[in-house]
Formats: structure tokens, C-alpha cells, sequence
């Protein structure tokens, strides 16, 4: 797998679902049903994301089914209860991510959101890819052994003297021991071994 950072690029799903503006309210709820997604993007012209249709924009139809006739207004939920087509459905401009973003840029984009998923676009807009919670997760699966390797010959080679501290990686945690003369080097080598993509928890037992 790819050092330290990954990016988006290195975890998103290339096989990206997708609609135009002219799709039914009828085919994007069993668009999502069959490939079970939250969210699908809306495309224009020859690919580019324009916006996106999700659970919560399709949901003000049930939500308001008995309350009759709405008044439209564009920031009115109550608006999208009487729309059947993904344009007139859909939520833009499009929030979108590009597969160089890194995989705490994505999921800070998707907390402040409050997304799930996120198109991954290139420079002119086009879609790539898409990029969800799981696939952010993706990098919790790393092997300890390859943690303990990139940890080994990235991070514990910028301690002085390196061989004075030594580590063990169980379950992603990260637990380093031994003498450490400079005390000033403890906050930025928990820092920097935090920032090894897999690391769930860093434990200091320095002496």
C-alpha cells in the first residue's frame, strides 16, 4: 500500500453510480436501492458533477405526504416533496473532493457537510469516483507489521539517538518505550507516529 499520506485516490471506488437532471424520483430510489448507496451525484454535459441527490433530499416526499399542495421556494424542504425529477431535487453546488486530497481533508469535509459520500472530480469537474465513510476507513486495515515497518523507517529514524527508543504495534495502538534524553522530541514523536495512516492510539512509556 502507499506511504504515508494516502489520498483520496487511494481509497475511493472508481465505478461511481450516477444520474442526470431528467431522472425520476422512481429511478434514483431504485438506483439506490440496487447499487445500496445513501447518495448518487447528478451529472451535465459529458460528466461534470453539477450536484447530488441524497436520502435527505428524497425523504420530504413521505415527510410531507398528507400536508397537500406545496408552495415552492428554493431552500424550502416542503419544495422538494412536489419534485420528481433529480434537477429539481437535487442539492448544488455540488460538495466534491479531489482524489489528491488527503483522507483528513475528505473527512472534514464530510463532518462540516454532513455528507456520507463525496464525488472525487477532477480539475474541470468531471467525475472520477466516488469516496464514502468506509472507504476512509479503509486504511484501519492495514497490517500491524506494515505499520511497525513505515514507523520504523520514516518516523523513529528523525529520533535522536534512534536506537535508544523501540515500539510495539498491537491492534494499530502504538505503545514506545525506552529512554529519551530530549523531552521535547516526546510530543512531536507521538505527533508524528499518529500521523501514520492505521495508527488507532499512541501510548508513550518513556523512561
Amino acid at each position: 500500500m502507499a506511504a504515508s499520506p494516502y489520498t483520496v485516490g487511494d481509497v475511493m471506488t472508481h465505478t461511481a453510480v450516477a444520474i442526470g437532471r431528467k431522472a425520476s424520483y422512481k429511478e434514483i430510489v431504485a438506483l439506490m436501492h440496487q447499487w445500496k448507496v445513501s447518495a448518487v451525484p447528478i451529472l451535465e454535459g459529458e460528466g461534470r458533477v453539477v450536484g447530488g441527490v441524497s436520502e435527505a433530499d428524497l425523504l420530504p416526499k413521505e415527510e410531507f405526504r398528507q400536508d397537500g399542495p406545496k408552495v415552492p421556494g428554493p431552500f424550502d424542504e416542503a419544495s422538494k416533496a412536489d419534485a420528481v425529477l433529480a434537477g429539481d431535487l437535487m442539492s448544488s453546488p455540488a460538495v466534491t473532493v479531489h482524489s489528491d486530497a488527503t483522507l483528513a481533508e475528505a473527512a472534514r469535509i464530510m463532518a462540516r457537510k454532513r455528507v456520507k459520500r463525496l464525488p472525487v472530480v477532477n480539475d474541470l469537474g468531471m467525475l472520477e469516483g466516488v469516496v464514502s465513510r468506509s472507504d476512509l476507513l479503509k486504511v484501519f486495515l492495514r497490517p500491524d507489521e506494515e505499520i511497525d515497518e513505515e514507523i520504523r523507517s520514516s518516523v523513529l529514524v528523525e529520533v535522536s539517538p534512534p536506537d535508544q527508543v523501540d515500539f510495539t504495534v498491537l491492534d494499530g495502538v502504538v505503545t514506545v518505550q525506552g529512554p529519551l534524553r530530549n523531552r521535547a522530541q516526546v510530543p512531536l514523536l507521538a505527533r508524528a507516529i499518529r500521523a501514520v495512516e492505521g495508527v488507532v492510539d499512541v501510548r508513550m512509556e518513556l523512561s
